[in-house]
């Protein structure tokens, strides 16, 4: 979302299965258009909006895009990136940090993905 504007300048979800690409993950395909669509490859005025905490590669995109701010609801203790794992945004090589807001909704963005899995079984 561009803060400035309060717009949706892009959404997505994970591709991996269909697109049989490991990279096409909600984040990122959600940062490519986001540029394309704005003509930048950085998103200074750019808030992101997702319901699990970014994995390690994500988290380095955002990173590289300058996300002003991450909002995410579930935490990922296995997988993610940003408060779990190697907490990309905390080690001193990281480029940008952005504002990071977890666990909003936490409760209802992990059933929604625990749903969601379920079915797929």
């Amino acid at each position: 979302m561009d803060a400035a504007s309060r717009k949706i300048v892009s959404s997505a979800h994970n591709l991996t299965e269909s697109r049989l690409d490991p990279t096409a993950h909600a984040e990122m395909l959600a940062i490519r258009e986001a540029c394309h669509t704005l003509g930048s490859p950085r998103l200074h005025n750019c808030d992101m909006y997702v319901t699990l905490e970014p994995c390690p590669m994500c988290a380095q995109a955002i990173s590289f895009a300058r996300i002003r701010r991450l909002y995410f609801g579930a935490y990922d203790v296995k997988g993610g990136g940003v408060e779990n794992g190697p907490r990309i945004f905390h080690q001193a090589t990281c480029h940008h940090r952005p504002e990071v807001i977890g666990g909003m909704e936490e409760t209802v963005c992990a059933d929604l993905l625990k749903q969601f899995f379920a079915e797929k079984r």
